[in-house]
C-alpha cells in the first residue's frame, strides 16, 4: 500500500525507527515489574499465632504448648489453643488437637521474616480470615488495567497514541509512588488501581506506536522485540526483589523510573499513519518530512508536499474519510467477527497465563528463582513463536501456542505434588507457551483491525485479557474443591480458545488495512483465493468421476 511505500522511501528502518522503538519499550520493562509485582510485595512468610500476653512462655514451653500441628506435624497458622497444653508433644498433632480446644488468632501473627523482611501480609495481617484482602489488592490492580484499556484505548484513537503515553507515564509515576507511602491497605488499593489503568495505556500506545511507524516486513520482528523486552523486566523484577526485600522500598523502585519516561515521552513523534487517518493532512506532511530529516533521506523529504501525498495516498483517503467508533466493532458484521474471535483469545491467554505467573509459592521452590525461570524461558519461547510467526504464519503461531499451553497445564493437573520437578518443568513449559501467545496475539490483533478502530480495537482485546486475569485469582481458589481443579479449567479453556484461531484470516505478508472497507476487500480477496485453490481440486474429481 502508499503509506507503507512512502515509509520505505524515506528510509525504511532508519535512524528514526531505531531510535523511537527503543525509547517507547523501555518503559515496557517496568510495567512487567508491576504487573508481577505481587508475587513479591504480597509474598505470604510462614506464620503462626501470637501467644495471649497474659502467657507465661517460659513456663508453659513455647511454642508446644499453644500450638496446634497439622497433618504434616507442622503448626497451624491460624489456630492456637485456648489454654497451654502440658505433657509429651505429638508430632502429628492428632492425639493433641483432637482433644484440646482452639481459637483463632485474636492477638495476630508471629511471622517468618527470614525471606521476606516486610511485605503487605505482615504489614496489615492479610492472613487467615483476611487472606481474601491480598487477593483483592490484585483484582483491583487487574480491574485497573481493564478500566485503563477501554479509557485509553478509546482516548487515543481521539487524541493520538503520542499524548496517551505522555499521560500514562506520568500516571503511573505518581500513582506508584504514592503506593510506595500507602499509611493502610485500602489506600494502597486505590493507587495500584490507578497504577494499572496506566500499565494498559502504557502497554497499547506502545505497541501501536511502534507497529505504525514500522514497514510490513518489520512487524513480527516489533512484536518479539517487545516480547523481548516485556520478559526481561520480569528477570528484572526478581533482582530488584532479591536486593530490596521492603515491599515499600520494591514498590518504589519500579515506579520512579516513570518520571523519566515521562519526561522523554514529549520528545517522541506521533504517528503519522494516525495523523493521517484523523484526517491532518498538514501534520501527517509535517512528521514525514521530519523523519526523513532524521533518517538522512533529505532528498526525498523535499519531494514531498501536500499534493504529492494526496495523490499518494488517493485511495486512503476516499475510503476513510470517517472514523469509526466503538460500536462498530457490534453494529458492522465483519468487525463483530472479529472482535468476538480476538475477545476469546485475548481472555483465554490471560486467564491461563496469570493463572501460573502469580502462583509462584506453589511450586514450593525459591519464588525468586523461578521468577528468574519464568522471565527467561520467554526468551526461546518467544523467539520460537517469533519464526513461526514470520514464516509460517500469525494464525499458526497463535494456535499452536495456545494448544500446547493448554495441554501442559491439564498434566499438570494430574501429575503428584510430590514431583516438584515434573510439575515446575510443565508449568514453565506452559508459562513459556502462554507468552509467546501474548507476543502473538499483540501483532496479530494490530493487524487485523483498519487504523480507524485499531486502538480501540487493541483496547477492547486487553479488556478482555483483563477480565480473565480478574477471573483467574477465583478460580485459583477453586483448589480448595480439589486440588486439581484450576488446571483442568486453565487448561480446558487454552485449549478451546486454539480452535477459535481457526475462524480469524492469515495476516502474514499483508498490508495493514486503514479503513472498515479495506478489511472487508482483504476478506473477500482471501475467499477468492481459496474458491480458486478449490476450481483445480472439483477438475480433478469430476475427472475421476467420468
Amino acid at each position: 500500500m502508499a503509506f507503507n511505500d512512502l515509509l520505505k522511501r524515506l528510509g525504511g528502518v532508519g535512524r528514526f525507527q531505531q531510535i523511537q522503538v527503543t525509547l517507547v519499550v523501555l518503559p515496557l520493562l517496568m510495567t512487567a515489574s508491576h504487573n508481577m509485582l505481587q508475587n513479591f510485595v504480597a509474598a505470604i512468610p510462614t506464620h503462626h499465632c501470637r501467644p495471649p500476653a497474659h502467657a507465661n512462655l517460659s513456663q508453659d514451653g513455647w511454642p508446644e504448648a499453644w500450638l496446634p500441628r497439622d497433618g504434616q506435624g507442622q503448626p497451624e497458622s491460624c489456630l492456637r489453643f485456648t489454654t497451654p497444653q502440658q505433657g509429651p508433644p505429638f508430632p502429628n498433632g492428632t492425639e493433641a488437637n483432637s482433644t484440646a480446644a482452639t481459637e483463632p488468632c485474636t492477638d495476630g501473627w508471629i511471622y517468618d521474616n527470614s525471606s521476606f523482611p516486610s511485605t503487605i501480609v505482615t504489614e496489615w495481617d492479610l492472613v487467615c480470615s483476611y487472606r481474601a484482602l491480598r487477593q483483592l489488592a490484585q483484582s483491583l490492580y487487574m480491574a485497573g488495567v481493564l478500566l485503563g484499556a477501554m479509557v485509553f484505548g478509546y482516548l487515543a484513537d481521539r487524541l493520538g497514541r503520542r499524548k496517551v503515553l505522555i499521560l500514562t507515564c506520568l500516571q503511573i509515576a505518581v500513582a506508584g509512588t504514592c503506593a510506595a507511602v500507602a499509611p493502610n491497605f485500602y489506600i494502597f488499593c486505590a493507587f495500584r488501581f490507578l497504577s494499572g489503568m496506566s500499565v494498559a495505556g502504557i502497554t497499547l500506545n506502545s505497541v501501536t506506536l511502534n507497529m505504525e511507524w514500522m514497514p510490513i516486513h518489520t512487524r513480527a520482528y516489533m512484536s518479539t522485540v517487545t516480547g523481548y523486552v516485556y520478559s526481561l523486566g520480569q528477570i528484572v523484577l526478581a533482582g530488584l526483589a532479591y536486593a530490596v526485600p521492603h515491599w515499600r522500598h520494591l514498590q518504589l523502585l519500579v515506579s520512579v523510573p516513570f518520571f523519566a519516561f515521562f519526561i522523554y515521552c514529549c520528545f517522541i513523534i506521533e504517528s503519522a499513519r494516525w495523523y493521517f487517518s484523523s484526517g491532518r493532512l498538514d501534520l501527517t506532511l509535517k512528521v514525514l518530512k521530519r523523519v526523513a530529516w532524521i533518517n538522512g533521506k533529505r532528498d526525498e523529504g523535499a519531494k514531498l508536499s501536500l499534493e504529492v501525498l494526496q495523490a499518494s495516498l488517493q485511495k486512503e483517503q476516499t475510503t476513510g474519510k470517517g472514523r469509526a467508533s466503538a460500536m462498530e466493532l457490534l453494529r458492522c458484521p465483519a468487525l463483530r467477527r472479529l472482535f468476538l474471535c480476538l475477545s476469546v483469545l485475548w481472555f483465554a491467554t490471560s486467564f491461563a497465563y496469570y493463572g501460573v505467573a502469580l502462583d509462584l509459592q506453589g511450586f514450593g521452590v525459591s519464588i525468586y528463582l523461578i521468577q528468574i525461570i519464568f522471565g527467561a524461558v520467554d526468551l526461546p519461547a518467544k523467539l520460537v513463536g517469533f519464526l513461526i510467526t514470520n514464516f509460517v504464519g500469525r494464525r499458526p503461531a497463535q494456535m499452536a501456542s495456545l494448544l500446547l499451553a493448554g495441554i501442559c497445564i491439564l498434566i499438570n493437573g494430574v501429575v503428584p505434588k510430590a514431583q516438584t520437578t515434573v510439575r515446575t518443568s510443565l508449568a514453565v513449559l506452559g508459562k513459556g507457551c502462554l507468552a509467546a501467545s501474548f507476543n502473538s496475539i499483540l501483532l496479530y490483533t494490530g493487524e487485523l483491525y483498519p487504523t480507524v478502530i485499531r486502538q480501540t480495537g487493541l483496547g477492547m482485546g486487553s479488556t478482555m485479557a483483563r477480565v480473565g486475569s480478574i477471573i483467574s485469582p477465583l478460580v485459583s481458589m477453586t483448589a480448595e474443591i480439589h486440588p486439581s481443579m484450576p488446571f483442568f479449567i486453565f487448561g480446558i479453556v487454552a485449549m478451546a480458545a486454539s480452535v477459535v484461531t481457526l475462524l480469524l484470516p492469515e495476516t502474514l505478508g499483508r498490508p495493514l488495512p486503514d479503513t472498515v472497507q479495506d478489511m472487508e476487500n482483504r476478506g473477500g480477496k482471501l475467499q477468492e483465493e481459496q474458491q480458486k485453490q478449490m476450481v483445480p481440486l472439483q477438475s480433478s474429481a469430476q475427472r475421476r468421476i467420468n
